[in-house]
Parts: structure tokens; sequence; C-alpha cells
């Protein structure tokens, strides 16, 4: 069981028999009547977002969840196709769960799949990919006043924001959790 104490960004609870993420937690001691913490969960099942207050004191339930390593093979239709690392078992994926991530998933990609009760419930990228441009617009000469960026279209698919100087063709950074451009690699 964990305490009050025990709360921070990411921890995997237990509430109403559903898999809950804590996304954002506030501890709160008001000047009259007993403390608590205002926090934010996140349903690993649906998605849905539940605010809720704990008490100082109030205990919360481990979720039974569990990471794997895992490696994404393929698209089969709509849903995503990832491969165990340990037990090489393929696994399908729903395209609802992989979500956002969806545009950042790259062939072979090593990625961490939740699971809660032997269902995949969250998919975590690597926090930094390495990918080609494919297709963007050549950078106008002398314009480089401040921090301009284009569009940019990436081998998975997703649009990214680009400095000027990145052409076709160029490899580049991509931070996963922000879309955004990092810097030009050697590839």
């Amino acid at each position: 069981m964990y305490d009050t104490s025990d709360i921070r960004k990411g921890l995997k609870v237990l509430m109403d028999g559903n898999p809950f993420n804590i996304i954002e937690f506030q501890f709160v001691k008001p000047g009259k009547g007993t403390a608590f913490t205002r926090t934010k969960f996140k349903n690993l099942l649906t998605g849905s977002i539940v605010e809720k207050n704990i008490r100082s004191g109030e205990k919360l339930a481990p979720a039974n969840v569990e990471e794997r390593d895992m490696e994404f093979l393929y698209k089969e239709g709509e849903d995503f196709v990832f491969m165990d690392q340990q037990s090489y078992e393929q696994t399908t994926v729903l395209a609802n769960v992989v979500g956002n991530n969806a545009g950042m998933l790259l062939d072979n990609l090593k990625c961490s799949v939740l699971f809660f009760n032997d269902r995949p419930v969250d998919v975590a990228l690597p926090n930094f990919i390495q990918v080609e441009i494919t297709e963007t617009e050549p950078g106008v000469r002398g314009d480089s006043t401040g921090n301009v960026t284009k569009p940019a279209k990436i081998s998975t698919g997703a649009d990214v924001a680009v400095p000027l100087f990145i052409n076709a063709g160029d490899f580049i950074k991509v931070d996963t959790r922000t879309r955004q451009y990092v810097e030009r690699v050697k590839k």
C-alpha cells in the first residue's frame, strides 16, 4: 500500500478496480483542517482524467501492472504489433492505446509496453528518435532573423517544425515527448 508521502508523478495505483497513473499532484496544507494532496489521475484503460483530493494518512493500492521491453514490428490495419524482447511473443496493441505515439513509431523501435492483467494499456517510446526528413520546402537564403522554422514531414509520416537549413534527405533527432526538433545528425 502507498501512503500519501509516496505520491509522485508516474505512480500507478488501483482505484475502483481500474489502474490509474498519477499525472499531477500538489500538497496542500490549509490553515485550518488536515493537510491533503490534490491529485490528477489518468485512467490507463479509458484515458479519462480524474481529480481527487487525498487526505494525509489515506492509503492507495498499487496497480497490478507489468512493464515489458518490446520492439515495434509493423502496423496491422489500425493496430500495432510488438514483439517481447525476452520471449519473442508477438502482441497486438490497439490504436487507441498507442494514441499520439503512432506518429513517432519507427520499425524495430524499442519501446516499453505497460500491461494490466496481461492487457496492454500504455506504450512509452524512447525520449529521442533519429528519423529522415522525407519532404520539406527549401529554406530561403538570408532569412535568419530569430528562431525561424518550417514544416517538414519525417519518415514516420508525422510533421515536425525544423530550422530553415534542414533539407529533404537530412537525418534529425526528434524529442518524442514534445515532437520537437533537437539537432541534425550524421547518418
